[in-house]
Formats: C-alpha cells, structure tokens, sequence
C-alpha cells in the first residue's frame, strides 16, 4: 500500500508543486463553490435522466445553436433558440417560471454560457449542461436530425460502453 506523500513543508516546495503550490480551500469554502457550481451546470446525463422518466422534466432544454448545427443533430424535445437571437425570441417561446437549460456543441464552445448570461439578464432562471450536444452523442443518447432519429455507441471514455449513465 502506498502512503500519500507529505505536503510540501517549505514555501519553495510549495510553490514550486504543480498541485499544491496554490493550497485547497477550506472544506466550508469548497463546499460553497461546488454548491454554486451546481447551480450554474447541470450535467448531459442528468438531463437525460429527467427527460427519460416521464411526466414533466422541471425545465425546457435549450439548444442553442445554429440552424444549420440543429439540423445536423439535437436532443429530442429540445427547443431550438440560437445564441443570437435570445433576445428577440425568448419572451415569445419560453416561461420565466419554468427554468431553462442551455447547451451548444460542446466543451470548446461557449455559445450556451453567453446564452444563459441573456437569458439570466432577461429574469430567466437558467443552467448550463455541461458537455453540450457533443457528449450528449458520445453518452449513446438518442437524438434526431433532419433525417430523422440517429443513436452511436457510447463512447467509453466518456459513458460506460453499454450507454449508462456514469453512476456519479
């Protein structure tokens, strides 16, 4: 069995380590910035979870990417609402008393932050699912395009190969 090492006992040591050069919050800080985290982001298996089990999910889905993107591919029962166009649409095609739920393509997209950032401006309660549409394809959940449903193989290193949920 291995020990965990000692934490740096000099102020060199310490800030020259990748890790602890920075030390970790308090456990009562940690804990009110993950609090936070998880009412900002919500995560694609999650949401999967709540639209899969019937009866009202507690939020609308919102995609918001391009036409073009939409085509491609979205979740089933997502509404289609572009970045862009929040302001002009969002009055018309959402409830300010049911929260929304955001995404774009993926990771390296940042169209659902600043689509939640205009809707949270415009008195909407709102998360981000983390992942977007990309992990949404890589978990192995259904989704439709212009032709119409499509479901790939989980990828395993993102979901269990049987197409699970992660189980965290």
């Amino acid at each position: 069995m291995t020990l965990p090492a000692a934490a740096p006992s000099t102020v060199r040591e310490a800030a020259a380590h990748p890790v602890l050069g920075v030390a970790p919050a308090s456990p009562a800080e940690a804990a009110a910035h993950f609090r936070a985290s998880l009412a900002f982001h919500t995560d694609v298996s999650d949401v999967a979870a709540a639209l899969a089990a019937g009866g009202e999910a507690g939020f609308v889905l919102v995609d918001t990417r391009s036409a073009e993107a939409w085509d491609q591919g979205h979740v089933p029962g997502a509404l289609h609402l572009p970045t862009a166009l929040v302001p002009q649409r969002a009055e018309a095609l959402l409830d300010r008393s049911v929260p929304v739920v955001v995404h774009c393509w993926g990771p390296g997209c940042d169209g659902a932050a600043r689509a939640a950032l205009a809707l949270a401006e415009l008195g909407y309660r709102v998360k981000e699912m983390l992942g977007g549409f990309e992990y949404w394809v890589r978990e192995g959940f259904a989704y439709e395009t212009r032709e119409g449903g499509e479901r790939r193989a989980a990828d395993p290193l993102t979901a269990p190969a049987e197409g699970g949920a992660c189980g965290c």
